[in-house]
């Protein structure tokens, strides 16, 4: 079953919580939604264990940018302008111990083959010194230098009883990716590092281990064609590659797809 597509509610303040709506949809059929969001950080429930958390929350809050709490692992992750979100739900026969690792080669695939629509080749891995480190990033650039693009993370539930298989062994998955369109690394860094600072967690990120876009596809180009691409403006650029990413997921099929 192909994938539909959902669009955000306009009017919600915590686009993550309109995000976990989706895994409601997938029970009947695998659903995609692509979003950006206002400036913000999101931390995992983890980081609630951290000291003074509270009070980092609320004083970034009062400069603009609201700290949003998420239900899936990993680590703090910038929002904003030019950071393209893409949201995918659907059904799997099992849990994650069976279909964790091919949710998140689906989506990986996914992303590589939007973004080599528009002129940019990835592949997957760990990215030492990024934002929220994981197996499956997507980076850019070759395998011993390679800088993360986009990062990718998982909530898992189990599907409800209208819609449980026999088995009781049917599960819903969201699988998320952050994509870096044309946000800038250094600020989207300076402020997930200041946050990390407040609560003094000694986590620190470095803006060189990860790229946007904009940086890698006039890198692509070349030294000859890098100027035009530079001169493509943030939002034609972004409508440019959320355009090449619906392509993509409305092409593919998720893993262990299942009938509603």
């Amino acid at each position: 079953m192909p994938f539909t597509f959902a669009t955000p509610d306009p009017l919600e303040a915590d686009p993550l919580q309109g995000e976990l709506a989706l895994l409601d949809q997938a029970a009947h059929g695998p659903v995609a939604q692509l979003w950006e969001a206002p400036l913000a950080l999101v931390i995992p429930r983890s980081y609630l264990r951290a000291p003074g958390v509270e009070a980092a929350r609320d004083a970034f809050a009062r400069q603009g940018c609201p700290v949003w709490l998420r239900m899936s692992g990993g680590g703090l992750v910038p929002q904003g302008p030019g950071i393209l979100n893409i949201s995918l739900a659907y059904a799997v026969p099992r849990g994650a111990a069976s279909w964790m690792e091919p949710a998140y080669i689906h989506l990986c695939e996914v992303l590589g083959d939007g973004l080599r629509a528009v002129g940019v080749e990835t592949h997957w891995q760990a990215v030492e010194g990024s934002f929220c480190d994981g197996r499956y990033n997507l980076a850019w650039g070759p395998a011993d230098a390679p800088r993360k693009i986009a990062g990718t993370a998982q909530y898992w539930r189990r599907a409800p009883a209208a819609v449980q298989s026999a088995d009781g062994q049917r599960h819903l998955v969201l699988a998320h990716a952050v994509l870096l369109v044309t946000a800038d690394p250094v600020e989207i860094n300076a402020r997930a590092n200041a946050f990390e600072d407040a609560i003094a967690s000694g986590r620190h990120y470095d803006p060189a281990k990860v790229v946007n876009v904009r940086e890698a596809l006039g890198a692509s180009l070349g030294a000859s064609l890098s100027e035009s691409a530079a001169g493509i403006d943030d939002g034609t650029l972004v409508a440019r590659v959320t355009a090449a990413l619906r392509d993509s997921i409305s092409r593919s099929v998720p893993p262990g797809s299942v009938a509603s």
